[in-house]
């Protein structure tokens, strides 16, 4: 058994999807895996299901008709985390942008106190690699970008790689989370803040894909631009619960750096 579940969206993943799956399950900790495929048309579905026979009782798949977004995809392994009562609930690409052995440090992060663990490439210096310089700085800035808008003190703002505890994503009302591309990362990490949870950041180093096509647009980056504007706008209309801290000490916000 596992009180780890890991959710990767995927979306013409053929080229990655065995491999991932593979490195997760050869870490010393055990993970279960919960695949949402949004219809891959190149048969990413079938190589799950073909590999669920190996992985009986660990790896499981949701399908979805039709590209319906980032965002639905992870409300919709949070909604299925939630229901199997999943302790750490974990979000990760399946490029292996996202190293899997960073899984054991975010794991770590929030079994030691932590509500919400971020996979940040920000938080000692720019750790990324094989992005072109352009990529770089856009991303980077929009993360400036972002912490000036919201007020937010996390250097890594649009950070897919994730670890919530499950009272998190029990707290949060899916209904009100309104973005499916970037802003959706924005405002996950801005709803729990706002809930009063304790996020930290945990040093990783992101490595471009080397297979498979990136799903980014500069439509993505657009919704992010207007929509942490609208996210801000939207908090002032907004109550938030008080989340209860397992520690008396535990504050609001927490950024974790090892190295500086």
């Amino acid at each position: 058994m596992s009180d780890s579940l890991i959710i990767i969206p995927t979306y013409n993943e053929k080229e990655n999807i065995e491999n991932i799956i593979r490195a997760i399950f050869a870490l010393p900790q055990p993970f279960h895996v919960l695949i949402i495929d949004d219809g891959s048309p190149d048969g990413t579905a079938s190589i799950v299901k073909s590999l669920q026979g190996e992985f009986t009782g660990k790896l499981f798949i949701e399908e979805r008709k039709g590209k319906l977004g980032l965002g639905t995809a992870y409300i919709h392994g949070f909604k299925w985390a939630l229901q199997h009562e999943y302790e750490f609930i974990f979000e990760m690409d399946a490029d292996f942008s996202h190293n899997p052995a960073d899984l054991l440090k975010l794991h770590k992060a929030c079994s030691e106190g932590a509500d919400v663990a971020i996979g940040s490439r920000y938080v000692t210096g720019v750790n990324v690699v094989n992005w072109p310089m352009s990529r770089v700085l856009m991303s980077y800035f929009a993360s400036v970008y972002v912490r000036f808008i919201t007020g937010m003190n996390i250097h890594d703002t649009t950070a897919g790689f994730k670890c919530y505890r499950r009272k998190v994503l029990a707290t949060i009302d899916f209904n009100k989370i309104r973005f499916v591309g970037y802003a959706f990362q924005i405002e996950m990490k801005f709803t729990a803040i706002k809930h009063g949870f304790r996020v930290v950041e945990v040093p990783i180093i992101f490595i471009n894909r080397e297979l498979g096509s990136s799903k980014m647009s500069t439509n993505i980056f657009r919704e992010a631009f207007i929509g942490v504007i609208q996210i801000k706008v939207n908090s002032w209309f907004r109550k938030y619960g008080t989340a209860v801290p397992e520690k008396k000490n535990a504050r609001e916000h927490e950024t974790v750096r090892s190295g500086g």
